[in-house]
């Protein structure tokens, strides 16, 4: 065996006897990463959560005149329960084999015998970091597939619409989605900016990786660092077990950042640092994992106001704004309202069992001529509402109930002239039960002038 061969591995060594921790720290360091000796093992789980550690020697007897083994039994249960991947190597004296035979059915990989002979020592101890390793890429590999899963198993939904504006960003994240480039996807609430992301996703060429979604406006900041990097064991009061974070699960695919204007000012720059280093280390280690992903991020906020307002990086906003891609509200997508109610209609009245429903024309002119402030998703659930409430097979403009005056909640500007008239005739003919001459009347104008209004308010 070659003793200068260097291998992986940072190794822990528990032993009161500072001879033997000598011995063995000459002979190891130049062998392995880190070799780190201990003579009072009630330091041991301290310094298991400070570092990550492959290896750990520890010492059968502590006390002097005591030579039972229950102190290296006792802590060999504590580190198996604690860091069961770690793997330990018992010390002991001849007379010891029964314990050392008691202390592999507690879980230790392996002992060496006093005094050793330094051939087998290296070999045990070299076989020893290995099982841990293989052990973590093991648990790795179980954690991401878990990971996986969960992902995978969220709804996916379709693109629906064929207006321009719809078209315009279609155009755009085919183009884009050839390259790597990070893109930034904005617009108001609700106008389905996950589902763009999506498609950039699906047309990239890391389609046949993982798309992994988070929403940084649930991501409370405590938890921000274990679920975006991943935590090990004991990092802190609720790790129970050690767990990979988004970066590391969307390695080689897709990360989506959804509403990225809601981190904070200071974890702005952890995340920052992330995408900058191409790496995270997990909380509670001080492992480097290299990540390959795809960045999109979205947001419904106005980024560069926050910047001058000292609420957003400048240098986080160049990082992932290469190619920004603006996604219409609905009230400026036109037809798309019908497509997008029909849609929605199929889906719940298969899901309240109304097989029979339909809208008819003047409801449809009521969606028509509502702006919408909520978008997509407003309109999802009005047409929900609309089928579990109705009493026939025909949906009419009472079965919907609206806001009735519009709330530019997500937008920098009032309303238009044009955008207020339709208010009011939105408001009239809600009032009126749909009634286009009473209507007309209500608002001081005649029926067909009503109509060209409607017509043009519809283009």
């Amino acid at each position: 065996m070659n003793i200068m061969q260097q291998h992986q591995g940072n190794i822990l060594i528990v032993d009161d006897n500072k001879s033997i921790l000598s011995t063995l720290e000459i002979l190891l360091s130049p062998l392995f990463n880190k070799v780190t000796s201990l003579t009072d093992p009630n330091q041991i789980i301290s310094f298991l959560r400070k570092e990550e550690y492959n290896l750990v020697i520890l010492d059968m007897n502590f006390n002097a005149g005591v030579n039972t083994g229950n102190e290296g039994i006792y802590w060999l249960k504590r580190i198996r329960e604690l860091y069961p991947d770690i793997s330990v190597v018992m010390i002991t004296a001849y007379g010891d084999i029964e314990l050392a035979v008691k202390a592999l059915k507690e879980g230790a990989s392996d002992f060496i015998l006093k005094p050793w002979d330094n051939e087998k020592l290296l070999a045990t101890i070299k076989l020893s970091v290995q099982l841990n390793l293989s052990r973590k890429q093991v648990s790795a590999m179980r954690e991401r597939e878990n990971e996986l899963k969960k992902e995978m198993n969220r709804d996916r939904k379709d693109i629906i619409g064929s207006s321009p504006g719809l078209q315009k960003v279609l155009s755009m994240a085919r183009k884009v989605a050839r390259t790597d480039a990070n893109v930034l996807i904005t617009g108001e609430n609700g106008t389905g900016k996950e589902l763009i992301a999506y498609e950039i996703h699906r047309l990239s060429g890391r389609s046949e990786e993982i798309l992994v979604m988070v929403d940084m406006g649930a991501v409370s900041e405590t938890l921000f660092e274990s679920e975006l990097f991943g935590c090990v064991k004991g990092a802190f009061t609720d790790a129970r077990e050690n767990r990979p974070g988004k970066f590391e699960v969307a390695d080689k695919g897709t990360l989506f950042l959804d509403e990225i204007g809601n981190l904070s000012f200071h974890l702005q720059a952890k995340l920052l640092a992330a995408l900058e280093n191409r790496a995270v280390s997990r909380l509670g280690s001080t492992r480097v994992i290299p990540i390959d992903i795809r960045l999109i991020c979205a947001t419904n906020k106005n980024l560069e106001k926050m910047i001058s307002e000292g609420l957003f990086r400048e240098d986080l906003l160049y990082r992932i704004n290469t190619i920004q891609i603006e996604v219409p509200p609905l009230r400026d997508r036109g037809n798309d309202i019908i497509l997008l109610s029909d849609h929605f209609l199929k889906d719940y009245a298969n899901k309240y069992n109304k097989p029979n429903l339909k809208i008819n024309k003047p409801a449809y002119d009521k969606l028509l001529r509502y702006s919408w402030p909520g978008n997509i998703r407003e309109l999802q659930h009005t047409i929900e509402k609309a089928v579990i409430l109705s009493e026939s097979d025909v949906l009419k403009p009472e079965d919907f109930y609206l806001r009735n005056v519009n709330v530019y909640e997500n937008r920098d500007n009032i309303p238009t002239i044009e955008e207020m008239e339709k208010n009011l005739i939105d408001l009239a003919l809600e009032k009126n039960n749909g009634n286009y001459s009473a209507a007309a009347e209500q608002l001081g104008i005649t029926r067909q002038t009503l109509y060209n209004k409607l017509k043009k308010s519809a283009k």
